[in-house]
């Protein structure tokens, strides 16, 4: 049985402008540290610069994997969920998104799981081998593939945060539910460079 190894990382810290800052780069370079014993076959990234600047560094520990763009990662609100599905910490998160934006977001999320979440593809020759694939991309789009794989109501992306570079691993194969092997790891992070992108708080 052949399996698809997806590697999710939210891009490094970024500034008000969206580009990484130092830190940022010094995550990704950490991240890139940690799978550079993996078998990585491509490292994908949003079409945003925090995200395309964080593959780019990871990549450095990647010597000859292809690093590319996909549409699909980048980021935007999957699904905008009813009254009854909001829980009322999130009222008024959706203010301001308009139908015709809710409707592109939940089209991108449709294509990002129609290509990502899925085993691997027969090759040429017909036969099927394991993949190992990076995706650099955004809190949103991790917490959409995460509660897709748990086969979790839609509105259930809400309240799954990732950190900046931290890893998340979900495995798929044929015939089987996905596995999610890990979600928000921050071990390659010194405890300085852990959990920004979440709000401050007192953190284990």
């Amino acid at each position: 049985m052949t399996t698809r190894h997806l590697y999710l990382a939210r891009h490094g810290a970024a500034d008000a402008h969206g580009e990484l800052t130092d830190i940022g780069h010094r995550q990704a370079g950490l991240l890139g540290e940690r799978l550079a014993g993996v078998p990585i076959d491509a490292v994908w990234h949003s079409p945003l610069p925090r995200a395309a600047a964080s593959a780019h560094e990871l990549a450095r520990h990647l010597p000859d994997v292809p690093v590319a763009e996909a549409a699909e990662l980048v980021d935007h609100v999957p699904y905008v969920p009813g009254p009854a599905e909001t829980p009322p910490s999130r009222a008024g998160f959706f203010d301001g998104l308009d139908d015709t934006e809710a409707a592109a977001g939940r089209r991108l999320a449709e294509a990002l799981v129609a290509r990502f979440a899925k085993a691997p593809d027969a090759t040429t020759e017909g036969t099927r081998r394991d993949t190992h694939e990076v995706l650099v991309t955004h809190a949103f789009q991790i917490a959409w593939l995460v509660r897709h794989a748990l086969d979790a109501p839609p509105s259930r992306w809400l309240g799954l945060n990732s950190a900046n570079t931290a890893l998340t691993v979900i495995e798929y194969r044929t015939g089987l539910p996905p596995a999610i092997v890990m979600f928000n790891d921050m071990s390659h992070l010194p405890a300085d460079l852990r959990w920004t992108g979440f709000p401050a708080s007192v953190r284990p």
